[in-house]
């Protein structure tokens, strides 16, 4: 059993719960579209969004209903925005299965994504608190604010690792954020308490280190994620390992390497020199030793807070390492 593994056998009877709720929120009037659902969740991946709310609860004592209700909006929140993505990037699978819009078409994929957004908000509603209504609200427009960020960029911007940092931060960290402000508002903590703060400091650097590991993958061939090496280039985006290489002019080919990486459109063979030129100068290196980093910062936060072990304090931890070690 590996690590993971181990954090849902522990969550087994919450998990159960949580996705009774969702299947329940998405039931629907409408037979196509609950055929589509049917279908979507046949492939619901791990749950890490939701495993952090629930987590959380428990670190701080409590997972009740509303820590349920807050654990299905942030999911069905993550859950619309990869369906909207798959339509923007024309992603035909994803988890090794086709995609809404690669099974039927991109209006119906929308619709559908439209549809969990909804019930993302009527599940925050059910919480009753507030707060938590708030914090997917603000979520949605930093998950927003993040990919146009990242489109603007790739388009008019020279970019840099500051920028991309504020993009990532923007684009997946404030997801994990979301996710310990919910399980901690759920368990009755206020944002005043320390340990609030020393959470959203863990689940920022998560969320960061989530992000630069999944910007590697792009880097090597590996059809079991789901995303075909160079797509980052292909849409104009430069991730960690390229652009830290390119601030190091003394490189051989730099120059060359520079202009291909600012230019609007790539052909496939000048992609393949951009991996390689990152790969072969360091830039997988730099990305995993900053991963680590950031992990080890994440640690740091989160035994400052809670210097008492505990199951979920431990799964936490290893959270961390799952996410900086998995390989998909």
């Amino acid at each position: 059993m590996t690590p993971f593994q181990a954090i849902q056998q522990t969550l087994a009877p919450e998990l159960k719960r949580l996705n009774e709720l969702i299947l329940s929120a998405l039931s629907s009037p409408n037979e196509l579209m609950n055929r589509v659902i049917e279908t979507y969740l046949e492939n619901k991946g791990k749950q890490i969004r939701p495993i952090l709310v629930l987590l959380s609860g428990k670190l701080l004592g409590r997972v009740s209903d509303v820590t349920m209700h807050g654990a299905a909006a942030v999911e069905l929140l993550h859950n619309a925005s990869l369906i909207h993505d798959d339509v923007v990037d024309d992603t035909l699978t994803r988890r090794d299965a086709p995609t809404i819009n690669g099974l039927w078409d991109n209006h119906l994929a929308v619709l559908v994504g439209d549809f969990f957004l909804s019930n993302a908000l009527l599940q925050s509603v059910g919480t009753g608190d507030i707060r938590i209504v708030e914090s997917i609200s603000r979520l949605g427009r930093l998950l927003s604010i993040g990919e146009l960020d990242e489109i603007y960029n790739a388009r008019y911007n020279s970019p840099g690792e500051e920028a991309y940092f504020e993009i990532i931060y923007r684009k997946t960290a404030s997801l994990f954020i979301s996710c310990v402000e919910i399980g901690a508002y759920a368990a009755g903590i206020e944002a005043s308490d320390p340990r609030f703060e020393a959470l959203r400091e863990y689940a920022r650097l998560l969320g960061l280190c989530f992000q630069i590991r999944d910007d590697i993958f792009d880097y090597f061939s590996d059809a079991k994620i789901g995303k075909p090496t160079g797509n980052d280039l292909r849409e104009g985006k430069i991730t960690l390992p390229l652009l830290h290489v390119l601030r190091d002019e003394t490189l051989p080919g730099h120059e060359r390497m520079a202009l291909l990486a600012a230019k609007d459109s790539l052909e496939s063979d000048e992609i393949d020199e951009l991996i390689r030129f990152a790969v072969d100068n360091g830039g997988i290196e730099y990305a995993v030793d900053t991963m680590h980093r950031l992990a080890a910062q994440g640690t740091e936060a989160l035994t400052t807070a809670f210097p008492e072990p505990s199951t979920a304090r431990d799964a936490f931890i290893a959270l961390l390492e799952h996410v900086i070690d998995r390989d998909r």
